[in-house]
This record gives structure tokens, sequence and C-alpha cells, in this order.
């Protein structure tokens, strides 16, 4: 069974058209994507909401979930910029053990793919 993303364009489109009009076309760009990535979410969401509490980033913090395609970005990233795990993590706001156990998990995948 697959699981059915959110419909993300339908919900940012609302939230500015509600809370920011005058920023409307400034969002036209973001708002226009036809497929939103997590990564794609999480820095519409930074541009957005500006002023988080303390609060609310430690529960955001919890509650993430990435896709196999967001994890390949952020390790793509990781190998072009030739960040470590710590700067990688500080970068994105991750746990430097969720970046370790994804480099881990993707690079025995790409060695059972593609051996060398």
């Amino acid at each position: 069974m697959e699981k059915r993303m959110p419909d993300y364009r339908r919900i940012y489109s609302d939230l500015v058209s509600e809370n920011y009009p005058d920023k409307k076309e400034e969002y036209k760009s973001f708002l226009d994507k036809k497929d939103f990535s997590i990564l794609d979410v999480i820095t519409f969401n930074k541009i957005l909401f500006r002023e988080e509490n303390k609060n609310t980033f430690i529960f955001n913090q919890k509650h993430r979930s990435y896709n196999e395609s967001s994890i390949m970005k952020i390790l793509d990233y990781q190998k072009k910029n030739k960040l470590n795990n710590t700067q990688l993590a500080a970068h994105f706001k991750l746990s430097r053990n969720s970046v370790t156990k994804w480099n881990k998990l993707f690079k025995k995948q790409q060695t059972q793919i593609a051996p060398f």
C-alpha cells in the first residue's frame, strides 16, 4: 500500500492567502511547484514562519521524517560540500546519529547494487 503525501500546494496556498496575502507574489514560484519534497517543505516553513519559539522547534524536530530521496539529497549535499557528519547535522539541524545511520544504510545499499 502506497503512502499518500499531503497536498502541500493547497496547504501553503491557503496559509499564504489567509496570513500573508501581500506576499502572495513573492511565494508564487514556490506555490507553482508540481511536486514538493520533504526538503522543500522544511525550507518553505523556515521562510514562511521565520520566528520559532523553543518549544515549537523541539516539537518539530521530534516529528520530522525523511523519505529516501530527501535523505539522498542531504547525503549528496554532504559530498558536494565536503562536510563531515557533524557539520551536515548542524546545517540541516539533524542528529549526528541520524546522519551516521543514513550513511551506513545507503552505503550498504550502493555496494549491494553496484559492487566495485
